[in-house]
């Protein structure tokens, strides 16, 4: 007799969440997605998932959304975290990242899950010198990575690791800088190409990172349940774009005049307290502050062939990535 299936997202109302979770329903799957009690963005899913409230942190809830018939096959994609751009010591973010990631993770061995892939991200892995084009590793260290967020993500990725010595089946995704439609909440990304239309960024910087579409990432993570190597890991990155470049692109898909000035890095670092006082007027997310500057000047060369060769991965040009997000924000009436 054919078992039956059913896929376990956990953050299932975030960006990639949720685009994993529309992939898989588009596909015929069973899916059964975790959402935080009394959070709204629930009502946005797509109305042929079970929606189950509960909590990664609290592994009594974890129990009920893993328990399932016996004659079913787990697969869970465990991608709810929280991104930070903030240097300082955060609980919450420690709290998710490194306990929630081992809650699921100890689920899914008492469940006999058959897969956990483990969205990770490419902060985890440690920097190379500019130039050298960063790989897959197969060890972590909080202490070789730097900020808040680089160091939940590698001490909860080692976790995950050192759990496939303990009998499960975990393949792990390390994906770059997520752009693209359908992020409910307002992340960094969004922000920026809301910036960029209504012209309210005086400047640029002269930087850069590899920006991926959410899209592409979620087949990517969606792959790695059944071709995803036991105990490997892979970048699900695209390719790195200046910041001169982002603006190019936007320029040319929306006519908007964007600014030609690109700030060298010190300038930027030296204005970081106005930036700060204006989004803290503004209630917005700060698009610079001094670790996403951190990033865009570091060496952000990542390597996707293994994904690539391995997962089928393939990843869409930028511009339909810019083209398709500000379309979504038009629909949402996020601009005009």
């Amino acid at each position: 007799m054919q078992k039956h299936e059913i896929y376990l997202v956990t953050g299932a109302a975030g960006h990639l969440g949720f685009t994993i979770v529309s992939q898989l329903v588009a596909d015929g799957r069973k899916v059964r997605a975790l959402v935080l009690p009394g959070d709204v963005l629930g009502s946005c899913l797509p109305p042929q998932v079970e929606i189950f409230y509960g909590n990664v942190l609290d592994p009594s809830s974890l129990e009920a959304f893993f328990c399932v018939s016996p004659d079913t096959d787990i697969f869970v994609i465990h991608a709810a975290g929280i991104v930070t751009t903030s240097l300082k010591y955060q609980s919450v973010v420690y709290e998710v990242n490194v306990k929630g990631t081992r809650n699921v993770t100890d689920a899914a061995i008492k469940f006999n899950a058959t897969k956990l892939v483990y969205v990770s991200s490419v902060h985890a892995i440690p920097e190379q010198p500019k130039g050298q084009v960063i790989h897959e590793t197969d060890h972590f260290d909080k202490d070789l990575v730097y900020g808040m967020y680089s160091k939940t993500k590698a001490e909860a990725t080692q976790y995950v690791l050192d759990a496939v010595q303990r009998g499960l089946d975990a393949t792990i995704v390390h994906p770059s800088g997520i752009c693209g439609p359908n992020s409910h909440t307002c992340n960094y990304a969004t922000q920026m190409v809301i910036d960029c239309w209504r012209g309210s960024l005086p400047m640029g910087v002269d930087g850069g990172y590899d920006f991926v579409d959410v899209r592409d990432v979620a087949s990517g993570t969606i792959s790695s349940c059944r071709k995803g190597g036991r105990g490997e890991c892979y970048i699900l990155g695209n390719r790195y774009i200046s910041i001169k470049e982002y603006f190019r692109i936007f320029q040319n898909v929306t006519g908007k005049k964007l600014p030609g000035i690109m700030a060298p890095m010190w300038l930027a670092r030296a204005s970081l307290p106005f930036c700060s006082l204006y989004y803290k007027l503004k209630k917005q997310l700060p698009l610079f502050s001094s670790y996403s500057l951190y990033t865009l000047a570091t060496n952000s060369l990542f390597s996707s062939d293994k994904a690539r060769l391995e997962l089928g991965y393939a990843t869409r040009p930028f511009k339909d990535t810019i083209a398709d997000t500000v379309e979504w924000l038009k629909k949402e009436k996020s601009i005009h």
